[in-house]
């Protein structure tokens, strides 16, 4: 029998990547996004075509109607969910000095980065709580962070905010869940060759030019995807609450 995966933000970017490798770790997938089916009908035919099982699910995370039919439409469709990788994710509509943020954007960043990831979350695991145990363990559950949880950015305050909370989601979930058999974790990119990342790449190929990042280069999804696969394999079942950071030695501090 397969694991059923839920990766939430799977159309694109970091989020397909990580669709494709737990695919390719034979796990059924069900992909959460924003847009509508046929936008997205070529990527998930590669993936079919690769011999992914899979399911599309079109919602925002950041609705609750929407996170309780993801929820509904994975059991109908396999029975069951074994992991939910917490990817979805958003950027300021625009940068804006922290004196001058709304709370607009505030509301829509923390509403989809941290609300829907916690939200979802908790209904995840409602869920696995009442599954029998096939697998290593009951369930899986990664969230996929930021070095903006730590890392000060005074023009995209609401994002370092959210991204600091999903940080703290990670820590309660894995402590509550952990003598239940619910393993969860955190993986931090750091700077990611992604569509969020694309209107800022000079800036972040002159950090690269001067060495602001010890293994210097862009990160790309596949580098983050790899990362959630180990936290999902057999391997990692002693392990919770933890944070691997995927960001080329970034967080290295150095005098």
């Amino acid at each position: 029998m397969k694991r059923t995966a839920i990766v939430t933000g799977g159309s694109r970017g970091i989020g397909y990547a990580i669709a494709r490798r737990l695919g390719m770790d034979d796990c059924q997938v069900v992909i959460f996004a924003t847009g509508a089916r046929e936008r997205v009908q070529e990527k998930l035919d590669a993936l079919e075509a690769a011999g992914v099982s899979l399911h599309y699910v079109q919602g925002n995370v950041a609705c609750a109607e929407d996170r309780q039919r993801l929820v509904e439409e994975t059991v109908s469709r396999f029975g069951r969910i074994d992991i939910l990788v917490n990817n979805a994710g958003v950027a300021p509509l625009e940068r804006r000095d922290l004196l001058e943020m709304t709370e607009e954007s505030f509301d829509r960043v923390l509403g989809i980065n941290l609300k829907g990831t916690l939200f979802l979350t908790q209904a995840v695991a409602r869920q696995m709580l009442g599954q029998e145990i096939l697998f290593s363990c009951r369930g899986h559950i990664v969230n996929i962070g930021s070095c903006s949880a730590e890392v000060s950015s005074v023009s995209r305050g609401e994002y370092c905010v959210s991204k600091a909370g999903v940080s703290m989601v990670t820590t309660l979930f894995a402590d509550r869940l952990a003598a239940e058999g619910i393993l969860v974790n955190e993986v931090r990119p750091g700077v990611i060759s992604t569509d969020m990342t694309s209107t800022v790449k000079e800036k972040y190929d002159r950090l690269i030019r001067e060495g602001t990042f010890p293994i210097p280069r862009w990160g790309q999804p596949e580098d983050v995807a790899e990362a959630v696969h180990f936290f999902c394999s057999p391997a990692m079942l002693y392990t919770t609450g933890n944070v691997l950071d995927v960001d080329g030695g970034f967080h290295i501090r150095r005098l």
